[in-house]
C-alpha cells in the first residue's frame, strides 16, 4: 500500500510545472541579446601558447617579468619585507580612502624626487590606486569631471592597448597623435611635435614617462625638451603614465627625468604609478594617482574629491601592496637591495637584445638593420615584423607574440634566444 506522501506525489500533475520551466527559460534568454566579446590580445597569445606541446615553444606576449629560467621572479627586498610585516602581527582594517599615507608618501618621493618644489611644498595630491589600470581610471574620471577646458584625451599611436578602453569608460573622448614610425622603427618627433601643435589648445595629452609600451621607443633628453616647449606653448594638460620606473635605464632617478623635468617647468601635471613592474607586485595591485596642485588648499580641494570619486567606484583600496612597497622604500638596507635587484632585472633585458642582435648578425649574417633592438628600451620591443610574418613565427617555430609584433624581452632565455634569432632570420631573409 501507498504512503500518504507516495499518493501526494504520484497525484501531482506535470504541467503544474511548466512554469517554472517557461520562467527559467525566460530568465535565459534575457541574456541573449549580449554579444560574444572579442578575446583580449594578450591573453589570447597565452592561452594558444600553453596549449602548444613543441619543447622550443617560448610565450613573447606576456608583459611582466620572467627570469633567466623563464620563471616568475618574486624579489628578495619584497620576501624581507613580507617577512618584517608578518612578524609584525598587524591588523587588517580598512585603509582610507586615500589609501596608506606611508606608502603614497614615499611612492610620490619615488616618482618626482624630494627636490622639487612641488614635493617641498607639499603640493602633490595622492591617492593609492589598483595598481596603474585603476591609477588611469581613477584619473579618467577626475580628468572628466573637473578638467574645464576638454573632454577629450590624446594618446600617442600605438599605445598600450587598454588606454583607450579605460579613458573610453571613463566618459573622455579618445584622439591620437603620432608617435611611432614604422619606416625607421623609431620615434616620429616631427609628426608627434606637429600634431601637438594643431590639436586644440589646452587638450589632455597622455605621455609615457618611460619605456614605451608598446614600442620601446623614448624621446631622448633634447626630444623631451622640444615636446614640453609644445606643450607650454599650447597651454595642453599632461597625464604621464609610468609603469616602468627603473625599467627602462635600470636607475629609478633617470627614469623618472621626463616627469620631474616636466614640473621643475611649471607643468602641473597628473601622475599614474605603478609599482607591478619595479617590484614584480603584479597581484598585489599597488600604485598611485597624483596631481601637482598649485597651492596646499588646492591640494586639499583635489584630495577631497578624489575620496568622492573612488568612494563608490571601490571604496577603499588594498593593504598588503602597500605596506610592501612601504617596507621596502622606508628600511635604508631594503631600498639598496630593491634598487639593486631593478638593476639587475634591467640589465637582464639589455642583454637579452644585445645578444639576439648579434645572433641575428654574427651568426646567422641577416641583412636586415637590427639597430632598433638595441636602441629601444624598455621590457617591450616593437620587432617591425609584419602580420605575416608574425603568423609564420607562430606556425612554423612555436614562437608566441602579438600580431603588431611586440616581443616581451622578459621572455627571452640565455637558452632560447638563438632559437629567436634563428626563427626571425628565416621569416625575414
Amino acid at each position: 500500500m501507498l504512503s500518504s506522501i507516495q499518493k501526494v506525489s504520484c497525484t501531482i500533475n506535470p504541467q503544474r510545472l511548466a512554469p517554472l520551466g517557461v520562467a527559467a527559460r525566460s530568465f535565459i534568454s534575457t541574456w541573449s541579446n549580449v554579444p560574444m566579446g572579442p578575446p583580449d590580445a594578450i591573453l589570447g597569445v597565452t592561452e594558444a601558447f600553453k596549449a602548444d606541446k613543441d619543447p622550443k615553444k617560448m610565450n613573447l606576449g606576456v608583459g611582466a617579468y620572467r627570469d633567466d629560467n623563464a620563471k616568475p621572479y618574486v624579489l628578495s627586498s619584497v620576501r624581507k619585507a613580507e617577512k618584517i610585516i608578518s612578524d609584525g602581527l598587524l591588523d587588517k582594517e580598512y585603509l582610507g580612502i586615500l589609501g596608506l599615507p606611508t606608502f603614497t608618501n614615499l611612492a610620490a618621493q619615488l616618482a618626482y624626487g624630494t627636490e622639487l618644489d612641488a614635493f617641498q611644498e607639499k603640493r602633490i595630491a595622492v591617492a593609492q590606486s589598483i595598481s596603474g589600470t585603476g591609477a588611469l581610471r581613477i584619473g579618467g574620471t577626475f580628468l572628466k569631471r573637473f578638467y574645464p577646458h576638454s573632454k577629450t584625451i590624446y594618446i600617442p599611436t600605438p599605445t598600450w592597448g587598454n588606454h583607450k578602453a579605460i579613458f573610453n569608460d571613463s566618459g573622455l573622448e579618445v584622439s591620437q597623435y603620432r608617435y611611432y614610425d614604422k619606416n625607421t622603427i623609431g620615434l616620429d618627433i616631427n609628426g608627434m611635435l606637429e600634431d601637438l601643435k594643431n590639436i586644440p589648445e589646452k587638450s589632455i595629452v597622455l605621455l609615457h614617462a618611460c619605456a614605451h609600451n608598446p614600442t620601446g621607443v623614448d624621446p631622448t633628453k633634447e626630444q623631451w625638451n622640444q615636446i614640453s616647449d609644445v606643450i607650454k606653448e599650447r597651454g595642453h594638460f599632461c597625464l604621464f603614465d609610468m609603469a616602468y620606473q627603473g625599467f627602462a635605464s635600470g636607475n629609478t632617478d633617470a627614469d623618472a627625468h621626463a616627469l620631474r623635468k616636466f614640473v621643475s617647468e611649471g607643468h602641473n601635471v597628473a601622475l599614474c604609478q605603478s609599482f607591478a613592474k619595479n617590484m614584480g607586485l603584479y597581484g598585489e595591485r599597488a600604485g598611485t594617482f597624483s596631481v601637482i596642485c598649485n597651492d596646499t588648499e588646492e591640494r586639499s580641494k583635489v584630495e577631497s574629491q578624489l575620496k568622492i570619486l573612488i568612494r563608490p567606484m571601490y571604496s577603499n583600496p588594498p593593504l598588503t601592496g602597500a605596506r610592501i612597497v612601504s617596507t621596502v622604500l622606508e628600511n635604508p638596507d631594503l631600498k639598496q637591495e630593491w634598487l639593486g635587484e631593478v638593476k639587475m632585472m634591467a640589465d637582464r633585458i639589455i642583454d637579452m637584445r644585445v645578444s639576439l642582435k648579434k645572433h641575428l648578425l654574427e651568426d646567422y649574417g641577416s641583412k636586415k638593420n637590427w639597430n632598433h633592438i638595441t636602441d629601444q628600451i624598455g621590457m617591450f620591443c616593437y620587432t617591425g615584423l609584419t602580420p605575416e610574418q608574425v603568423s609564420r613565427l607562430t606556425k612554423e617555430f612555436h614562437v608566441y607574440l602579438t600580431k603588431d609584433g611586440r616581443i616581451s624581452m622578459a621572455g627571452i632565455t640565455t637558452k632560447n634566444v638563438k632559437h629567436l634569432a634563428y626563427a626571425i632570420h628565416e621569416i625575414t631573409k
